[in-house]
């Protein structure tokens, strides 16, 4: 694999790209990854669909139904039966599983981690495809082997037409407006809702970069929930001072109004909004992958004093969040705590780094704060000593 460039954009700037493109058009970059080889192969991305605990798909143009889905994990004889076209095998958070695949992930840094959600890997025969589709979030789809077709078409919205399929989103109409053909290296970005249909040329490989966007569904219902926790059951509707109604059974705008003010009262809790935002973001796509670890407090600096540093947990998710000028907020894995702002600096490298050098690591210990902080992190497993994630 080659290395990682410190920017997908290839010669485009972060600024002008955030100004013309994101989440407004989609944009080609020939040969964002220049001499990229990817570093799985297709038996081994067929290997990991396999696993029980890895999400996979495969979808035949021409099944027993019209574009049909058969879902993992699969076993060998399933990949012996297929066709030699006109398929497509998909696997989800490949990232989690390769750290190799994960190091794609740095060239994405003119975009907030916490939006990052997962990487796609998707293998596909001569003719595969998924069919025309929009997505509700950004992707980035980087080829990695072999060519893809790519067509582009309209802008849709929740109310365009769909196949009758019972499983997949596939446009019932495709307006295509503009056609590119990827080669290794390549990389197409894709914004929401915008229509796009992959056909594999040949034997091809292609990576999607995909990025979390809770819909305002997922905003207000877990919002509230959280909100929900934290509220007395003494705290009631009131409507002290009312006139005598002219009609009882009437629900007048008044009541309306006490009511919204208790709404917005509530929600426009800036605090407990961010809380919860940064919770949310952090939450792991598989927490059954992140498990708290039995730790001997003195584990840590032996192991530093022999060279070993700290790895970020394929499955943990960090960000932060400065609290005025005294606190700072950790998140961790769907979690916060609040710390003096005197760590930031800390806290800054443990969420930016997937990597922490024992040298580094070593001048913390005159830092009770910062020293605690880490072995709390080892011991929730959103850090492993080098070497525990292979």
């Amino acid at each position: 694999m080659s290395d990682t460039p410190a920017s997908a954009l290839g010669d485009l700037s972060p600024e002008v790209f955030l100004r013309d493109y994101w989440q407004k058009k989609p944009l080609l970059i020939r040969q964002a990854f220049a001499g990229y080889e990817s570093p799985l192969s297709p038996d081994e991305l067929a290997g990991l669909a396999l696993e029980e605990e890895v999400e996979s798909r495969i979808i035949l143009t021409h099944g027993k139904t019209p574009w049909e889905l058969r879902q993992g994990p699969f076993g060998e004889d399933d990949f012996k039966t297929l066709p030699e076209q006109d398929w497509t095998l998909l696997v989800q958070a490949v990232d989690q599983f390769v750290p190799e695949v994960a190091e794609l992930k740095s060239a994405f840094r003119f975009l907030p981690s916490w939006r990052i959600d997962d990487i796609m890997i998707s293998y596909a025969a001569p003719g595969g495809s998924v069919g025309p589709h929009f997505d509700n979030y950004d992707v980035f789809l980087l080829q990695a082997h072999g060519r893809r077709r790519w067509k582009i078409g309209q802008h849709c919205t929740p109310e365009s037409p769909l196949l009758a399929h019972p499983d997949l989103r596939i446009l019932q109409d495709f307006e295509q407006q503009q056609e590119w053909v990827l080669e290794p290296g390549d990389m197409l970005y894709i914004p929401p809702g915008v229509a796009h249909y992959g056909i594999a040329e040949d034997e091809c490989m292609t990576y999607s970069v995909g990025f979390r966007a809770p819909s305002h569904q997922e905003i207000l219902l877990h919002f509230t929930d959280f909100l929900g926790q934290y509220l007395n059951d003494q705290d009631r509707y009131s409507d002290a001072g009312m006139p005598v109604p002219a009609h009882p059974a009437a629900i007048d705008d008044a009541s309306i109004e006490r009511l919204q003010g208790i709404v917005l009262e509530l929600v426009q809790d800036k605090a407990a909004l961010a809380t919860w935002f940064g919770r949310f973001m952090t939450e792991p796509r598989y927490p059954e992958m992140l498990q708290a670890q039995e730790f001997e407090s003195h584990l840590l600096q032996e192991e530093l004093d022999n060279g070993y540093g700290l790895t970020r947990n394929p499955n943990a998710r960090l960000a932060y969040r400065e609290e005025g000028e005294e606190h700072v907020m950790l998140f961790a894995t769907g979690e916060h705590c609040l710390l003096p702002a005197t760590l930031l600096p800390q806290v800054q490298l443990i969420c930016e780094q997937e990597y922490l050098e024992p040298e580094t690591l070593l001048s913390w210990r005159q830092n009770p704060e910062a020293w605690t902080l880490l072995e709390q992190l080892l011991a929730k497993g959103d850090l492993l000593l080098e070497g525990e994630d292979e």
